[in-house]
C-alpha cells in the first residue's frame, strides 16, 4: 500500500524540525550573529570593525560592570562585547521563533550609535568635570553615566540589542552570559551551552567562590 504524500510530507517535515531545534538547542542566541550567510555557506570572515575607542570601553566598564568580576573579569567581559559586535550581522534574518510563521530581521547595526554614545561620556565629563572620563574617580563616572542615562525609559534588563546606550547594552551583554547566570544561581548551569546528557540528572556544582 502507497503511503499517503501529504503523511510522508509531514514526517520529513517533523523529521527536519527535530534536526533543526536540536542545532538550536547549541546554537547562539536569536539575537547573535549568524555562523552562516545565504544560502547556508559560511560567512566570510570581515575584519573588525566596532571601533571602540579601548581606554575609554574600559573605564567603562570599570564603572558599570560588577566589582566582583574583578579586573581581568572585566577585561573578560569588554572583549566578549567586542567581539559580539564585531560578529554582528545587521538585518539578518531571525531564526523562525515558535508561535509565528512570519519572516522577521534583526535591527540595523547599533554599533555607531554605541561609539558614538561612548565618545559623547567623554565630552560630557569635560564639560562637567573638566576632565576626561577616564581620569575621573568611579563616583563621577557613575554620576556622568547617570545624567547621559536620565532621559532614558524602560524597566528591567533589556536584551543587548534593546538598549539604548552603550552603557546598558555592555551590562546587559554579560548579564545574559552563562558566568552570570551562574553567579546569579550560585551553581554552575551554564545555560545557552551544550552538556552531556549524563550530566542531566547531576546537580548542579557551586560556582568556585574567590
Amino acid at each position: 500500500m502507497t503511503d499517503d504524500p501529504r503523511a510522508t510530507g509531514r514526517r520529513e517535515f517533523l523529521k527536519a524540525a527535530g534536526l533543526l531545534a536540536a542545532a538550536a538547542a547549541c546554537g547562539p542566541a536569536a539575537d547573535r550573529a549568524p555562523a552562516h550567510g545565504a544560502g547556508g555557506q559560511p560567512a566570510a570572515a570581515t575584519p573588525p570593525r566596532a571601533g571602540f575607542d579601548e581606554a575609554l570601553l574600559a573605564s567603562l566598564g570599570a564603572t558599570v560592570l560588577p566589582a566582583s568580576l574583578g579586573a581581568g573579569g572585566q577585561r573578560a567581559a569588554i572583549a566578549a562585547f567586542v567581539a559580539w559586535c564585531d560578529g554582528y550581522e545587521p538585518v539578518a534574518e531571525e531564526m523562525h521563533g515558535y508561535g509565528y510563521a512570519d519572516v522577521r530581521y534583526l535591527p540595523p547595526d547599533p554599533v555607531p550609535a554605541w561609539r558614538a554614545q561612548l565618545d559623547g561620556l567623554n565630552v560630557l565629563a569635560e564639560r562637567v568635570h573638566h576632565a576626561r572620563f577616564t581620569s575621573l574617580e568611579l563616583a563621577q563616572r557613575q554620576a556622568i553615566i547617570a545624567l547621559a542615562l536620565r532621559d532614558s525609559t524602560g524597566e528591567g534588563m533589556p536584551s543587548p540589542l534593546g538598549a539604548g546606550h552603550i552603557a546598558v547594552a555592555l551590562l546587559a551583554h554579560w548579564s545574559a552570559s552563562p558566568e552570570a547566570w551562574n553567579r546569579a544561581l550560585g551553581v554552575v548551569v551554564s545555560p545557552e551551552t551544550c552538556r552531556p546528557l549524563a550530566d542531566a540528572l547531576r546537580k548542579p556544582l557551586p560556582v568556585a567562590r574567590a
